[in-house]
């Protein structure tokens, strides 16, 4: 029989995702900051070089950010929540040995 998670809880479980996506919003903010403060120190630094370069720097800038950001939060949303701990481990009773 599976242990119970809290994100079973529907009242827990729309608590735990606005909460998450409330973090996801502020690393939405932080990467379009840190993302124009980078490509405005390339252009203060080289001038325009070419907007593909700029178009590049930003899209990969983004998604490194966003994409550790999501994945980091959901670690965070499963450890927070429980949720790890409901997983059953069909090995438990041979590492207690």
């Amino acid at each position: 029989m599976p242990r119970p998670s809290r994100l079973d809880d529907p009242e827990y479980a729309s608590f735990a995702w606005k909460r998450y996506w409330r973090l996801m919003r502020w690393m939405l903010v932080v990467t379009v900051l840190v993302t124009i403060l980078v490509l405005g120190t390339f252009w203060w630094n080289n001038g325009m070089v070419s907007i593909h370069f700029f178009i590049a720097t930003a899209g990969a800038i983004t998604a490194s950010i966003m994409l550790t950001a999501a994945l980091m939060g959901l670690v965070f949303l499963s450890s927070g929540s429980g949720h790890d701990e409901s997983v059953e481990d069909p090995f438990e009773e041979e590492a207690d040995r």
